[in-house]
C-alpha cells in the first residue's frame, strides 16, 4: 500500500476551501490525473482517471463528511483501491490549511516505480499547488454541500 500525505496553505476561510473541495465535478481544474468525476448522490462519485497514461474508472462512497473539517472517501468498485482524507485547519479568519492523505495500492510497472522514487508526492504536492490557485479565484468559488456523512 502506498501513502502520500501533503499540506497546503491558502488564503481563504476554512469555509470556502471546505466548500470548493465538496464540489467533486470540479476536481479536473487541479488535479491532472482526473479526467472528470460525476456525483451520482450525496456520497457517492463515479470517477475517470488517467495514471501513467492508463486510463481508468472507479465508484468511490464518502465514509465521513463533515462541513468545514473533514471529506474521508474510499473506492468501492472498478479499477483503483485507494481511500483518501482531506482536512481543513483554520489557521485564521482569511487562511486555512488543507491537508490530504491518500492511500492506494499501485498497479503496473509504472505506478510501482514511481511510487518507489517519490513521484506520487510530487504529483499530489503539485496538486495541491494547483487547488491553491483555483480556490484563491474569486471567479471559480462555488457553494459547497454543507451536509453530513458519518457511515
Amino acid at each position: 500500500m502506498t501513502q502520500v500525505i501533503e499540506t497546503i496553505d491558502v488564503d481563504v476561510p476554512v469555509r470556502t476551501a471546505y466548500n470548493q473541495w465538496t464540489q467533486f465535478e470540479s476536481f479536473p481544474h487541479f488535479l491532472d490525473f482526473v479526467e472528470s468525476i460525476t456525483q451520482q448522490d450525496d456520497t457517492h462519485t463515479h470517477w475517470k482517471v488517467k495514471i501513467g497514461g492508463a486510463e481508468r474508472e472507479f465508484d468511490a462512497e464518502i465514509t465521513e463528511q463533515h462541513p468545514d473539517e473533514r471529506v474521508a472517501w474510499k473506492s468501492i468498485s472498478g479499477d483503483e483501491k485507494h481511500a483518501g482524507v482531506v482536512t481543513f485547519h483554520r489557521l485564521s479568519d482569511t487562511t486555512s490549511r488543507v491537508t490530504v492523505q491518500l492511500d492506494w495500492e499501485a498497479e503496473g510497472f509504472l505506478e510501482k516505480v514511481g511510487a518507489v522514487f517519490g513521484v506520487d508526492d510530487h504529483v499530489i504536492r503539485k496538486d495541491l499547488k494547483q487547488f491553491k490557485t483555483f480556490v484563491e479565484n474569486p471567479a471559480n468559488q462555488a457553494g459547497g454541500w454543507r451536509g453530513d456523512v458519518s457511515v
